[in-house]
């Protein structure tokens, strides 16, 4: 057993010290962001040997839990980006570091060699962004430079960029050899949106348990396994998280193993394997309703109501319904609305354009000021189904 050091994100460059160390059989880290009074670091515990990082889960879609990630898996996971992406590089780190994704940046600049470019304090900013890759624009060596967003973030960019085409943050989206895209799913209106700018958006699949996108553009990165079980993905390779922290149970269910003794990580999600091994994601298990008798996969509604104009990062939630027992609600800012005349009827006859069925039809819209969300950057689907399913909707 070893220490578990619980540390800030707030000084990025400690914090890179301290993830060194544990990939080098150091204590191991849980990296947490900053709190009035929080220890840069103070021991909580102690884990196997093995483990070099604890990162906690956005639980986005159901509780969180903490993963146990070893030097071996993460190290894997950065030299299989590598591969992928044609070399090791320069990183600017633009998404929280206690998640997976700004850990992986973290152990990815580690891997190659140069520090890591952090953007200032605060919540993200396509100004505060842009002035974090001028400072690696300055550095002078042949290295790709690489960075990874969430979706919401990638969307302000380019928001920004389509205001002002001739301004700073157009040549910002074209200066990355690649920008990784994940966490949630990526709307292929906005990746065609940030490649009009030169972008180069490399769309990646993944979680806490494969140490990151372990999956580029729906292609296994090199050693990752891929098979369907039952409906739901599961992955497999030796970038696999050992398991949770002091939840065996729960390790147990998620983590099978085959005869043979080889470890899966089972998702959750739905999906499918075709035959040119190109993975697609369908939904989350978790996020079926019964809508008439019939199965309704939110997350292929969600995707014909991103069509619409405006409707680009409406969320889809299951509300209890009399007559049908569950229907599909959509939630979009005042904002998205105003795109339409006839919001609603434009929802539901985008849904009959996917060829979803009477029961995937959207029966209400909820509008609010702003999708509340995670500090992942990830929509807060858990609060936006209370608020719909607490409010007497029928």
């Amino acid at each position: 057993m070893k220490p578990l050091l619980q540390v800030s994100t707030a000084d990025v460059a400690a914090l890179r010290e301290r993830l060194a160390d544990a990939l080098a059989d150091g204590p191991a880290i849980w990296p947490v962001p900053p709190s009035g009074g929080h220890e840069a670091s103070v021991e909580i515990g102690h884990v196997d040997d093995g483990v070099a990082v604890v990162v906690e889960t956005s639980g986005s879609t159901a509780s969180p839990k903490r993963v146990l990630l070893s030097a071996a898996a993460l190290r894997a996971s950065a030299e299989a980006t590598a591969t992928a992406l044609g070399g090791h590089g320069r990183w600017v780190l633009a998404v929280p570091a206690h998640y997976i994704a700004g850990v992986q940046v973290l152990v990815r600049s580690i891997v190659a060699g140069p520090p890591v470019v952090a953007m200032s304090d605060g919540s993200f900013t396509p100004d505060a962004f842009a002035a974090a890759t001028m400072q690696v624009m300055r550095t002078r060596d042949a290295l790709p430079r690489y960075t990874s967003l969430v979706p919401v973030q990638l969307a302000r960019i380019v928001e920004a960029a389509e205001a002002e085409p001739s301004g700073h943050l157009a040549r910002t989206l074209a200066f990355y050899a690649a920008i990784l895209v994940g966490g949630q799913r990526v709307d292929p209106a906005l990746v065609e949106r940030a490649t009009a700018f030169g972008a180069r958006v490399v769309r990646t699949y993944g979680s806490s348990e494969t140490a990151g996108g372990c999956v580029y553009d729906g292609r296994p990165l090199p050693g990752v396994r891929v098979r369907e079980a039952d409906g739901l993905i599961e992955l497999g390779g030796p970038m696999l998280a050992d398991g949770y922290l002091d939840d065996p149970e729960r390790t147990a269910a998620a983590f099978p193993t085959d005869a043979d003794g080889t470890r899966w990580y089972r998702t959750g999600d739905l999906g499918s394997v075709d035959e040119h091994g190109v993975l697609r994601i369908t939904g989350r298990a978790d996020d079926v309703i019964i809508s008439g008798g019939v199965k309704v996969v939110l997350a292929e509604v969600e995707r014909a109501v991103h069509g619409v104009p405006g409707f680009g990062e409406a969320v889809v939630v299951g509300v209890p319904d009399r007559e049908w027992g569950e229907r599909a609600a959509v939630v979009a800012t005042r904002t998205a609305a105003a795109a339409a005349s006839d919001a609603l009827a434009a929802l539901v006859a985008a849904t009959d354009r996917a060829g979803l069925g009477p029961a995937a039809r959207p029966s209400r819209l909820e509008l609010v000021d702003a999708l509340p969300r995670l500090s992942s950057g990830k929509p807060d689907r858990r609060a936006l189904e209370a608020r719909l399913r607490g409010d007497g909707a029928e």
